[in-house]
């Protein structure tokens, strides 16, 4: 019983207040795209059981919805499993630019660098869908997540020249967020700093894909990095 109480007690001091996310304001649409990483198997119909997903998305989602509730806002994923840049490409319009989002949160690379997308059209395509997001929303608020990988499972073979290619999109990724003004997540770092607490298997199941534990790290970073870049103002 009383371990229980400690534990009820440290969740509520880890909660957000309504100070620790100035960018989620009042009826904003919050929209995470991107690969598989993002889509976690998510619904494809209303049912908001599963809407968001298993994953960093709705880890983020239930957290601030949750502490937010009074500001109304709404946390939507598109993310497609195995999607591109040129896939996102394709889909932008409507699965992004007719959601209006307030805040978009883009995760991608990964499969492209494991198709070989030329590196000058990964970012050329990359860099007009954040020009076509920011000429939709001149407000919008950006957060480019770089892609990350470790060497798990047949990840393993090659290692050396996959990381080499992943580390160039990693480049690509922060030189558009820069430009953009965007806040951008080290994902990489963050997990391997994490392989100095376990093995790089408890974090990436297959060297693309977080288990449970890598999807909390993700959400964590991800606060961590928004949080620093827009900062909360005093009263």
């Amino acid at each position: 019983m009383l371990a229980a109480l400690t534990l009820s007690t440290g969740l509520a001091k880890a909660a957000p207040d309504a100070m620790d996310m100035p960018m989620f304001s009042k009826d904003a649409r919050i929209l995470f795209q991107g690969d598989s990483i993002t889509d976690g198997n998510r619904g494809r119909s209303a049912d908001p059981n599963h809407i968001l997903g298993h994953g960093y998305a709705f880890i983020i989602a239930a957290r601030y919805g949750a502490a937010l509730a009074d500001r109304n806002l709404t946390f939507m994923n598109r993310g497609v499993s195995g999607n591109t840049v040129p896939d996102l490409k394709v889909r932008w319009q409507k699965d992004t630019l007719d959601l209006k989002p307030d805040v978009l949160s883009i995760l991608i690379g990964v499969n492209d660098q494991g198709r070989n997308l030329p590196l000058e059209q990964f970012e050329s395509e990359y860099d007009q869908l954040l020009a076509d997001a920011r000429g939709a929303n001149p407000d919008i608020r950006l957060v480019l997540c770089e892609p990350f990988g470790l060497p798990v499972g047949k990840k393993k073979e090659n290692w050396e020249a996959w990381n080499d290619g992943l580390h160039q999109r990693q480049a690509i990724v922060a030189k558009l967020a820069a430009k953009y003004h965007a806040a951008l997540v080290r994902f990489q770092h963050v997990f391997d700093e994490a392989v100095q607490r376990a093995p790089a298997e408890y974090w990436i199941w297959d060297g693309v894909h977080p288990t449970y534990s890598g999807h909390q790290l993700m959400a964590d970073e991800w606060v961590k990095t928004v949080q620093g870049f827009w900062p909360a103002k005093g009263p």
